[in-house]
Parts: structure tokens; sequence; C-alpha cells
């Protein structure tokens, strides 16, 4: 389809932070955009704040009547959105073009040279850095991020169409829709397994997605991950690779070693390991635009972050708030890596709200070993998103299996009182479902607390 010649662009799932951004950018370049969420939200919020209608009931008739012109819309859906979904159905019975969101990501993307991040986790940030390093080089490109990057404050980005960052999203095997040629593979752990079945069957999906890159294309993956490609590590002999790594007031200097030079004394400023990965990942991908080295690192340095991606909430001497998106057993372990590593022999109090019943079941035993590492933990109820509860997979069951005395199972409307009683040196929040939007609360919580 064209969709220069679409003037309708219908989102179901509009508040979603892969849909959000689309719906951006549709409306950045004077599309007609208007959609439905089940959740107001700050995102959808913003949406509305420019111009778009958005409403919050599953009503077909609540749809603005521009929308009804079979011929002049499309139809972006979400795979979280269920097939009984009533406005679903109602385009689906009236023959409207109707596309999922990577399938439109693809068609815009596809004349552009197109830098695609992929990997279980670390996509977000890497793509966000990535962005980040082409704006301060004058690369004229568009930016479709899984975040809210702090550099731009938004999830879109527009400053031209010569490239395109996307983020590669397996769930849904959705990043099959892409045509990349510069693509990243930062992890391929076991996830998703409620779509893939099995750890082979995600790796094989991986697999085909690096087959879908441009005659002449590039691909990078962490060194270790059986894929073939160019390689990048950390203290290892990785084609591009940080080395002599030392921490000077919460910063990373190191030396970036690439196939042509070694560049010394660059710094970082993201805490943890896997920050640091996701750094080089972006630097090698940019280098591909044919920018010189030395400029982008210059740029690696300012890089602000990405909402919920290990944010520092409140950094005083005497407590800390930290508030990471972290939803997996090994995202988990690389946000204690990097508290342990800024902020050594600190008491850690750890509120995690786990996300999907399938996922908890899945990797059950992992995350209770994940967790145990956290001197206090405080789990809240499993954060359901599209699925239905499993029978006997609830909060309680993964608390039970977790090895510190200092754990309970607690609601929201009591998490700030708990807080406060335990009055951690160190407070972490980890999730992926709507824990997010109790951030503010705890801090100005804890702000007025005597």
């Amino acid at each position: 389809m064209n969709l220069k010649t679409i003037n309708n662009i219908y989102f179901i799932g509009i508040g979603g932070i892969g849909m959000s951004a689309l719906a951006r950018y549709f409306s950045f370049i004077g599309k007609n955009v208007a959609g439905y969420d089940k959740t107001e939200t700050p995102l959808t919020q913003e949406l509305m704040g420019l111009g778009i209608d958005i409403h919050f009931e599953d009503n077909i008739n609540l749809v603005e009547e521009a929308f009804y012109d079979v011929a002049n819309t499309l139809v972006v859906y979400t795979p979280a959105v269920p097939v009984d979904h009533s406005e679903y159905q109602y385009f689906l019975n009236r023959d409207f073009e109707l596309k999922k969101r990577s399938e439109v990501l693809g068609l815009i993307t596809k004349d552009t040279f197109c830098f695609a991040v992929a990997g279980t986790h670390g996509k977000t940030t890497t793509s966000c850095i990535l962005a980040h390093l082409l704006k301060e080089t004058n690369i004229p490109f568009t930016a479709f991020l899984g975040g809210i990057s702090e550099d731009f404050n938004s999830n879109f980005v527009f400053e031209g169409t010569d490239y395109s960052v996307v983020e590669a999203d397996e769930f849904d095997r959705s990043f099959l829709r892409l045509f990349p040629n510069v693509a990243c593979v930062t992890s391929m752990d076991a996830d998703h397994l409620d779509i893939y079945g099995n750890e082979n069957e995600l790796k094989k999906s991986f697999k085909e997605f690096t087959q879908r890159i441009k005659t002449g294309g590039k691909l990078f993956v962490r060194k270790g991950l059986p894929l073939g490609g160019i390689t990048y590590g950390i203290e290892d002999e990785s084609d591009y690779c940080i080395k002599n790594i030392r921490i000077e007031q919460g910063t990373y200097i190191f030396d970036l070693i690439t196939p042509e030079e070694t560049l010394s004394g660059v710094k970082f400023n993201k805490p943890g390991r896997h920050n640091l990965l996701n750094g080089l990942a972006a630097f090698a991908m940019a280098v591909q635009s044919g920018q010189v080295a030395s400029e982008l690192c210059k740029a690696l340095e300012t890089f602000k972050g990405v909402q919920r991606r290990f944010s520092y909430i409140v950094k005083r001497d005497d407590f800390t708030f930290i508030d990471d998106y972290a939803h997996h057993p090994a995202e988990i372990d690389a946000v204690y890596q990097a508290i342990s590593e800024m902020h050594p022999g600190k008491e850690i109090l750890v509120v995690f709200q786990p996300h999907l019943f399938s996922r908890t079941k899945d990797f059950a035993d992992e995350f209770a070993k994940s967790l145990s590492k956290f001197q206090s933990i405080l789990l809240l109820d499993i954060y359901p998103a599209r699925e239905k509860p499993i029978a006997g997979i609830t909060s309680e069951w993964l608390l039970e299996k977790i090895d510190r005395p200092k754990k309970k199972v607690i609601q929201k409307a009591d998490l700030i009182e708990e807080i406060k009683k335990q009055r951690p040196e160190i407070l972490v929040t980890l999730g992926a479902g709507d824990i997010g939007l109790e951030i503010k609360k705890i801090k100005t919580a804890l702000d007025h607390a005597d």
C-alpha cells in the first residue's frame, strides 16, 4: 500500500510506547490521526495535547466519522489487542486496510538507510543512544523509540528522512517485517515463551531477522552470541571493545578499541556494564553513517538516558531512589550489578512488579535467584497486561521461592508506608507494568516525610 495516499490513520491500542511513536509520526506529517486505548496515561494525554482524538471505551460509535472511509483509512493495531475486540472486528469485517504496528514501521523505513536494534534486552537504551549520536553529529534521521529518551523528551524524533532508527521487536516476530541496512543483536535470552514455545524457536527467529539485512549491510552482535557478525564486548577480543575501565565520580572512563584505532579517555555516564555495552553497540552502528569516531565519542559522554532505564529519581548521600523497567531475571541482575558497582556496601530495598503470568511461571526460579540478591524485597501483584490469570501463579507463590527473610507481598496502597518504615539506603523499583505510575507518588511522599 502507498502510505502517501492514505489520509486517515486509526490506532487500536494507541497508548503503547511503540504505537504512540507511530501516531506522533503520522500526526507530524499531517495525517488525520485518532485511536482507542483501554487506559488513559501520560502518553495518551500527550497525544491528545497534539490534537489527536482518543477514547477509552471499546465502542465503534465513538470513532470519528472520517475514519469510516474504507478507501482512505489505515487501521493500525497492536498484537496485544484481543481478537474479539469489537472495534478490531468492525474494521476487519468491512475490508479496511489493517496492519500491525511492525508492518507499518517496515513500510515507513524501507526506503531509508535503516538502523535496527534487536535483542531481548537493551533495545530501547541502545536505540536511544544511537539517536543521540546521530543528532549530535548532524545526521538527518527519524527515530521510533521504545522508551522516552531524556535527550529528546520523546519516543519519536524527526531530524530528517535519510536515516531511520527503529527497535526490532522480537515479540510476535514483529522484527521480521523490517528491512535494515545495519542491524544489531544485543541479547537472545529466553523470553516470550508464550509466543515461541521454547528458547530454540526464539533463537531461530533472531537468525531469520539477521537474514533480512539488505545486501551490503552489516550486523553487529554482542560477543558470545551464536550469530555471525561484527562483534562488540568488554575486556575481550571483540572487533569493537571497551578496555581499561575505571570509575570516577559515577562516570565510566575507558579505552574504546575499533578495527581502525584506539580512542582513549572515553566517558559514559550511565551506570552498569549492560549500559556500557549498549553504548558501544550504538557507537559501532553510528560509525556506519560515516561519522568521525572521535566526534561520536564526545557525543557518548553527553547521553542523558531513557526514562525508567536506571533512572535516578533521588540521589543524595543518605538516600538513593532508582527506577528501572527490568522485567526479566537477566535485566534484574544487570540492575543489581550496576547498583553494587556505583553504590557498594549499601542496603537495598527492591520493589518488583512481575509482568505477565506466563513469564512469571516460566522464569520463577530465575526471578527468585535474582531478587534474592537484594537485602529486602517487596512484591506487587502480577501485572497481567494481555493475559488471563494462570491458576496457582501468584506473587505469593513467587515469594516463597525467594531466599531472604525480609520479603513480603504488598498492595500499592500500602507501599509508601512500608518504604517509610524500612528507611532503606537505596530504593529500587522494577517492572514493566503500571509500577511506573507510582514513582512520582513515592517521590512526593518521601520528599515530605519527616
